[in-house]
Parts: structure tokens; sequence; C-alpha cells
């Protein structure tokens, strides 16, 4: 990818959270596991756990635990789940390899950087704090707008913290609600293919501008704009 191509400066870079710019999933299969062991069932393969932490709480309930969403004990199912999740919160996630570098080579270019999750902020924000990332400059979560990605409200939001229009920013995300929602907002996509990928899902229809098969080739591509 070049900067023709783009046919904008680049301003900024977002990231989606999970699965994009941290790998959490350790947590959450520990998480989904332990939710099991309390309802007597065995442990599960924790791939299945792995590509399914994207799609958030709900779905990794339903998959744990082989229940509806309709069904009328799901929600204490939810609640706990998060419950669980909010005593390991930060424990064993990481950010990606290479991405703590790439940051800080945005940094030395004057390239801002932010990320658009849906995690609700509760979660989110310390999160963030407890892992070793710079402090983040823009922050938007399901809390801060109206409509949840794949709408393009949060990465407005984004711009708008940072300062930039969104042709000025790369949205990189491992669903395809990120990609719809960079798409939606006028930027450059990236799919994050070394994310959290369902099996029967393929980053390549998503559609993106760009895709990366491991996080250490982002900045080869972003820093050659």
């Amino acid at each position: 990818m070049n900067s023709a191509a783009r046919r904008s400066p680049l301003k900024a870079v977002l990231f989606d959270l999970d699965g994009t710019l941290v790998d959490t999933a350790e947590e959450f299969v520990g998480v989904v596991q332990a939710l099991r062991a309390e309802h007597g069932m065995d442990a599960m393969d924790p791939q299945r756990i792995r590509a399914s932490v994207s799609n958030g709480a709900r779905a990794l309930v339903a998959l744990g635990l082989g229940i509806e969403e309709s069904a009328p004990e799901f929600e204490g199912k939810r609640l706990r789940l998060l419950e669980l999740y909010g005593e390991v919160l930060g424990s064993a996630a990481r950010p990606y390899p290479g991405l703590l570098d790439l940051l800080a080579a945005l940094a030395e270019r004057g390239i801002a950087w932010g990320v658009s999750t849906n995690k609700p902020r509760a979660y989110a924000e310390p999160l963030l704090q407890r892992i070793d990332l710079p402090p983040c400059p823009s922050l938007v979560c399901p809390d801060d707008v109206r409509e949840r990605k794949p709408h393009p409200e949060s990465l407005y939001r984004n711009c708008r913290d940072l300062g930039c229009a969104p042709h000025e920013a790369i949205y990189v995300g491992d669903h395809l609600r990120d990609i719809e929602a960079g798409r939606r907002a006028g930027m450059f996509t990236i799919a994050a293919a070394y994310g959290y990928i369902e099996p029967h899902d393929d980053p390549h229809s998503w559609g993106a501008d760009a895709l990366v098969e491991h996080s250490t080739d982002l900045a080869a591509l972003l820093l050659d704009c």
C-alpha cells in the first residue's frame, strides 16, 4: 500500500481491540472453561473459544453453554461470565507481536492512534491500563455512541478526538463488522487475519482494502503510507 493508493496523507491509525491490538483470548478461554465447570460440563476445545472471542460475551455464553440467547436463564449466565472475566481482566492479555514498536513508530512520525471497540468501557479502559501500552489518545466504546459497529459512528468520534478526517485514517480490525464500519466511514481498511476468525469465515471475502496474516506485517504496510 502506498500513499497514492490512499490519495490522502495518513494522520491516524485506528484499531479494533480484542483480536487486533490486544490478544485477550487466553483470559476468555479460562473464563468459558470455568463457566462450563460451574455447570458440570467438561472443558471444550480452546480453539473454538478463541475463534469466537470477537463475537462478544453473548456469543461466548451461547457457545460455552450451548444455550440460545432467548433462553430465560441466558442473561444470568452472561452476567456470570462477565463477573468471571472481571476477575482476570488484564492478567494474561498482551499486545500482539510488533504492535508496541508500531505505536512507537507512528508517534515518531506524528501519526495518531486510537481504538474503536464494541467492548464496554468498564472492561476496555482498565484492560488498556493494565497492559504494556502507551496511553490511548482516543478510546471509543459502545457506551460512547448511539450505534455500535458496523455503524461508523464510533470511527467518526475517533476522528473528532484525533483531529483528522475519516479519509485521513486507516481502520484495522479482525471482524467483518470492523471492515464494514471502516468502509462506511470512508476509511482505508485492513483486515487482521491473525485475529479471532471463525472456521467458516474468510477475511479475504470482507472487502478490506488490504489484509495482513501476521501482526508483525502491519508496520511495513502502514509505514509505507
